[in-house]
């Protein structure tokens, strides 16, 4: 809800600071005291359009600062979290900037944003109900997902777009075929030349690497021959070192046991060298013999490996990847051989995936009609005490062209009214028109409470040119829709007033020769004397406070 509102140098406001608590909050003053300005000033708080005129005269910039503590799971902390800001536990502060020449700057918890991210997140906080700037439910695409949610319809609408998912990804996957397949048709003798190529050249995973390890040794093979051949002369001179060490060995093994254990160490070594010098020997020898002098081999290696990077080139990967290309060309030829089965197997899948995406989003639709005759007979309920019994509500959902289906199904839904009898249904927020349509949104939102996602409503004008009973029912109204969820309202009216759980005073006051409006929140007897002059006008009497009282109750 919103907890507070601070507004500085806005219009006639020079600094204001206010606190609101949950519940239904009123708002009453002189006509002209300045609470078009108090809706200006949050509104511009919510991301609505900025006009240099809002900034009071003489003031560099306006600023308003809203401090709002919605619940851990509102979908205002999950827009925040989204776009990578820190939104998940304490107060969300939006605060807008304007200065003189009308340029603005948007916060929220005192980061810089734009003021669309700005709009967004007071649009999922405040829904403002009016002459003004209208949020929410006025906006049609907001309907469907609204009598979902009257419908409990969550569990239906998740399947449904898990449906659509899998209908979707099918669709791409016979449609890539099928572009590959078409592909493959234009160009299937080039296709076929580049396979045939390919299976003469059969290449081996691999196979690069081996070759290039072979050419570079078959190229410094002579200089590897002559440093092998080196390595053994000098391990062969003057007789081989591991005869040698082998005589050193059993010399010393004669007189070890006199040594009194001095020379097993020595013996031991003499012993791994002797072994070490054999197998280096050995393993010099081998080497030795698989060094490949012959040019014709280096010749046909060489050959090779050009060859398998000429192709590689060719056609734009790394050898390595030749396998794989080769395999896939197969396939794509084997498929026009084979007429295309592959794809039919896909549009098989695919046709299966749409009757299933249809089933479901059917299934839907029916239950949206029900949700919808549902919400219309509970709104029709409400209509008549606030003076619309004359008007009808009724929501309509409107199959669509395949081209208009969707994850959300194969409806679209509109909320219409008609206000007067024998006319013809319209959009909600172009048939109704001031105080009309404040009492329509009115009735639709104590029918929705249960479900509003919205924590903060704001209505202004709710009680244009009504009075009385009707005044009293619209005062009814606010009063268990603000049960749920917090409720502002600009009035005129008494009755209405009289409803709320808090009240705050509207007024002009001059100061210093200039003229500045204030907000003041009235306590029980300051209520019922703001009350009492809504009643009486100008001159309050007794008679006019005995009956705010009884209004007040």
């Amino acid at each position: 809800m919103l907890v507070s509102l601070s507004i500085r140098d806005v219009v006639l406001i020079e600094r204001l600071d206010l606190s609101f608590d949950g519940g239904l909050s009123v708002f009453t003053g002189e006509t002209g005291a300045g609470k078009s300005i108090l809706l200006d000033s949050l509104g511009l708080a919510l991301g609505a359009r900025a006009e240099s005129g809002l900034v009071r005269r003489g003031a560099a910039q306006a600023s308003v600062s809203a401090e709002f503590d919605p619940a851990a799971d509102h979908p205002a902390r999950t827009l925040l979290t989204e776009q990578d800001m820190d939104a998940q536990g304490g107060p969300i502060v939006l605060r807008r900037v304007l200065t003189a020449d009308g340029r603005s700057r948007a916060y929220v918890n005192d980061q810089p944003v734009s003021v669309g991210l700005l709009r967004k997140v007071g649009d999922e906080l405040v829904e403002i109900h009016g002459q003004f700037e209208s949020h929410g439910l006025l906006d049609a695409a907001t309907h469907l997902g609204v009598l979902d949610d009257f419908g409990g319809l969550s569990a239906r609408r998740a399947a449904t777009a898990e449906a659509w998912t899998g209908w979707r990804a099918a669709r791409t996957a016979r449609e890539t075929a099928e572009a590959d397949l078409a592909r493959a048709k234009a160009e299937e003798d080039s296709l076929r030349q580049i396979f045939d190529d390919l299976c003469q050249l059969d290449p081996k995973p691999g196979e690069e690497e081996a070759l290039a390890q072979s050419r570079a040794v078959m190229m410094h093979g002579e200089k590897l021959l002559e440093a092998m051949n080196a390595a053994q002369t000098a391990l062969t001179h003057k007789g081989e070192v591991e005869a040698s060490l082998r005589s050193a060995q059993r010399a010393l093994e004669r007189v070890a046991e006199r040594a009194e254990g001095k020379l097993d160490g020595v013996i031991a070594a003499l012993d791994r060298a002797a072994f070490e010098a054999a197998e280096a020997t050995g393993l010099l020898e081998r080497a030795s013999s698989e060094i490949d002098l012959d040019p014709r081999h280096l010749e046909k290696v060489e050959e090779r490996l050009f060859a398998l990077r000429s192709s590689a080139r060719k056609h734009g990967m790394a050898v390595d990847d030749l396998v794989g290309f080769k395999d896939k060309l197969g396939r794509q030829l084997a498929e026009l051989e084979g007429g295309g089965g592959d794809l039919a197997r896909l549009a098989r899948a695919e046709q299966a995936a749409r009757a299933a995406y249809v089933e479901q989003a059917r299934a839907l639709s029916k239950s949206r009609c029900d949700a919808a005759a549902a919400l219309d007979a509970a709104v029709a309920v409400e209509l008549p005490p606030l003076k619309l019994e004359k008007a009808r509500f009724q929501t309509r959902v409107t199959p669509q062209e395949e081209t208009g289906w969707g994850a959300s199904g194969l409806d679209a839904v509109g909320f219409e009214v008609a206000t007067n009898p024998g006319a013809a249904p319209g959009p909600l927020g172009k048939i109704a028109s001031g105080g009309e349509l404040s009492r329509f949104m009115l009735a639709l939102k104590v029918v929705l409470a249960r479900v509003s996602r919205t924590p903060t409503i704001v209505f202004d004008e709710v009680d244009s040119g009504i009075g009385g009973a009707v005044a009293a029912a619209v005062g009814d109204r606010l009063g268990r829709l603000a049960q749920g969820l917090q409720v502002l309202v600009v009035t005129h009216s008494p009755q209405v007033a009289a409803a709320g759980g808090h009240h705050y005073r509207v007024a002009k006051a001059e100061r210093d020769g200039a003229v500045f409006t204030g907000v003041d929140p009235l306590s029980p007897d300051q209520r019922r004397e703001e009350i009492a002059r809504m009643l009486a006008g100008e001159t309050v009497t007794d008679h006019a406070r005995a009956a705010a009282a009884a209004l007040m109750g």
